[in-house]
């Protein structure tokens, strides 16, 4: 085979280039730190890595998802402990404006006290994050929830819905709780609530209502005492009526009414003291049916107390009206405690689903490391080794170059 001179040059001249390519390669490795410049370096580690790159993006995504819903979280709790402390205070003021000893006046500064924690209590439930939203109105978040009406009565304008945050690959956590279900509702464990209408007349006082037999078949049912005498006997007798019956039937006959002692009736216990009038009424009702809205309660409180007590049916009806007051407050307490620890719990989860992350961070950063980091010592090793064989190339080449024919001729 022939070799002509030019041949000789394109040759030597390839093999510099190639050794200058394959040099310039690991300088940018060595430059860089990766073992990966282009995808044509190694096809099955790039795409491999391409893909852990894209989980860890999404795995840092939910890590914000997470740090927002800690942030929301962290409000509502500081918020509802707020809470917390007012119904107890509401709570401590029910209980003081019991007093017998206290004169319309006295009550009348009680009351004043109540509508000042009311008035808080009404702040709270329309607390906002500091940039507008509202806490507590569910998708409404642009607008207060809770507002008072033309009447009077405080009324919910935001909604149930809440939002959820992809928290991890497969948790969507609440960020928040509904002002409905915070301020305007029960927990379905909440017993019943006795209340008397305001159209008694007679000086009859209540217990709080006891569950002693949750199995009973009547228990649930929204209950009533009526009292009535006898016209056989004149005695005074009560019979309990099923108003979730349709229509409202006896439960059994009437009974002779003895002051103090308890009557058990649907699963219930409650004492009923003093003289009731003909026609006066005690309700039982499930805590749901009861009356849930802490605001209005609170109210009914309000006005009870500012009403001037002259008479023993004055006396019985505030009495009652507090009693009622102070079983709905603790099942209102109850339902923000509950609450609050569902809040406490999901923030709890963020935390386990934060060390989780971190640990999975860590994993997809090893497993990057060992797709695309380089390993120093082969590559200085594979530096030198090219720069050798450049060297090599260039000699090479200038001793070619010397191999002229013209050269000799030209002697």
């Amino acid at each position: 085979m022939r070799v002509s001179s030019s041949m000789l040059y394109q040759q030597g001249l390839a093999s510099m280039t190639n050794q200058q390519s394959s040099l310039l390669h690991v300088q940018q490795q060595l430059g860089t730190g990766r073992r990966i410049l282009t995808p044509s370096d190694d096809p099955v580690a790039a795409s491999r890595a391409l893909e852990v790159t894209q989980a860890s993006a999404v795995n840092d995504q939910y890590a914000t998802s997470r740090k927002q819903a800690n942030i929301n979280l962290s409000m509502e709790s500081n918020t509802l402990t707020s809470v917390v402390t007012t119904i107890q205070n509401i709570q401590t003021l029910v209980v003081q404006a019991g007093s017998g000893s206290l004169s319309d006046a006295d009550r009348a500064s009680v009351a004043t006290e109540l509508q000042d924690n009311y008035n808080q209590l009404l702040g709270l439930a329309n607390s906002n994050d500091g940039n507008g939203v509202y806490m507590f109105a569910g998708y409404q978040s642009a607008t207060p929830p809770f507002a008072t009406n033309a009447s009077g009565a405080v009324q919910y304008n935001g909604d149930t819905g809440q939002q959820l945050l992809q928290v991890d690959v497969a948790r969507q956590m609440p960020a928040g709780d509904d002002g409905r279900s915070v301020f305007m509702s029960v927990q379905g464990t909440a017993t019943y609530v006795a209340s008397a209408p305001a159209a008694n007349t007679g000086t009859a006082t209540y217990s709080a209502v006891t569950v002693t037999d949750p199995t009973n078949p009547l228990y649930g049912h929204n209950l009533s005492l009526n009292f009535a005498t006898s016209a056989t006997t004149g005695k005074m007798q009560y019979q309990v009526i099923d108003q979730s019956a349709v229509p409202p039937a006896a439960v059994v006959a009437p009974v002779d009414y003895v002051s103090g002692t308890g009557i058990q009736v649907a699963g219930l216990s409650i004492t009923v003291s003093g003289t009731p009038a003909n026609g006066d009424s005690v309700s039982l009702q499930p805590a749901q049916q009861a009356g849930t809205d802490i605001f209005a309660n609170v109210q009914n409180v309000i006005n009870a107390l500012k009403k001037p007590v002259a008479t023993d049916a004055d006396r019985a009806a505030l009495a009652n009206a507090l009693a009622t007051a102070n079983r709905k407050m603790s099942n209102s307490l109850d339902n923000v405690s509950t609450v609050q620890s569902s809040v406490g719990s999901r923030m709890q989860e963020l935390d386990a689903l934060n060390t989780i992350g971190s640990n999975r961070t860590l994993n997809y950063t090893q497993t990057l490391s060992g797709l695309q980091d380089l390993d120093y010592y082969s590559a200085i090793t594979q530096y030198y080794q090219k720069q050798t064989a450049l060297q090599a190339a260039q000699q090479s080449f200038m001793q070619i170059q010397g191999m002229n024919l013209f050269k000799y001729l030209q002697g």
